[in-house]
């Protein structure tokens, strides 16, 4: 799911910015490979998560609609695979019992799963259709699975502002087959390392979205999760937004949850 370093694992061992000699990368490519090693670091080790959802869709004219649902996250520690999620809508009625389950992968296509009531069936998300809107939304598919460090290639761009804070700006270009992003731009402050805005480039490298990610709260002493991620479209004047609420952390969650076989009978 959105996995909120943000938008979140896969590195054994990492170098903490005064180790690592972030300031002192040979490369911007190095040094922005060690920024995001250092984001999926600080969120490591939380196990599981749920969180209660609202989803507002704006349309171009200013109409609004909003859907209730719950996310389900369950952490992966094996290094060559990433984080687990499931969400299940519980209204309006013509989307209640809406279901989607998502195995994050590396650089294999993610393993994606939606279940539409209205169906009666479980449909597989194909490796093309990862860019295609989720139920409607401005996230695509592929914004959904958890950030993990392995999926690009990274360069340091340098500082810059944003919401009072000084950001890394680290460029990211996706590996995996079928990304509906030639690149992205990702802002990190530089104190707790939170992703707080993305702006995504599509395959004619214009830029078509950008996400903010505000209102922060850390848990447990250590993982930060913003609670409200905005989502706009430049090129159809379309917005989404997350507002979570009611996080719950290290739930003893069982692996058995994330099965395909169970999306048409969650309640």
């Amino acid at each position: 799911m959105i996995r909120q370093s943000l938008l979140s694992a896969t590195v054994a061992a990492f170098l903490t910015p005064t180790a690592a000699g972030i300031a002192f990368a040979a490369t911007p490519e190095e040094r922005g490979h060690e920024i995001a090693v250092e984001v999926d670091a600080r969120d490591l080790g939380f196990q599981d998560s749920r969180v209660a959802m609202q989803m507002l869709l704006k349309n171009a004219e200013g109409e609004t609609s909003t859907r209730e649902l719950w996310v389900e996250t369950l952490e992966v520690p094996d290094p060559e695979e990433g984080d687990k999620s499931l969400t299940y809508f519980l209204n309006p009625g013509d989307i209640e019992g809406t279901a989607f389950l998502s195995f994050t992968k590396i650089l294999e296509p993610d393993d994606q799963w939606l279940y539409l009531p209205a169906l009666k069936r479980v449909k597989r998300i194909s490796s093309s259709n990862k860019s295609g809107p989720f139920v409607g939304s401005e996230f695509a598919y592929e914004d959904l699975t958890s950030f993990e460090v392995g999926k690009y290639d990274y360069k340091y761009l340098g500082d810059a502002d944003c919401g009072g804070m000084t950001c890394f700006m680290v460029e990211r270009y996706p590996l995996y087959e079928d990304s509906g992003y030639t690149r992205q731009v990702a802002y990190v402050d530089q104190q707790e390392y939170r992703i707080v805005k993305v702006e995504f480039y599509d395959r004619k490298d214009s830029l078509l979205k950008t996400l903010d990610a505000t209102d922060w709260k850390e848990y447990l002493g250590q993982y930060w999760r913003a609670h409200k991620l905005e989502m706009v479209n430049h090129q159809t004047g379309k917005e989404t937004v997350l507002v979570f609420h009611d996080y719950e952390f290290r739930t003893g969650v069982s692996e058995s949850n994330f099965n395909k076989a169970r999306l048409d009978n969650i309640r």
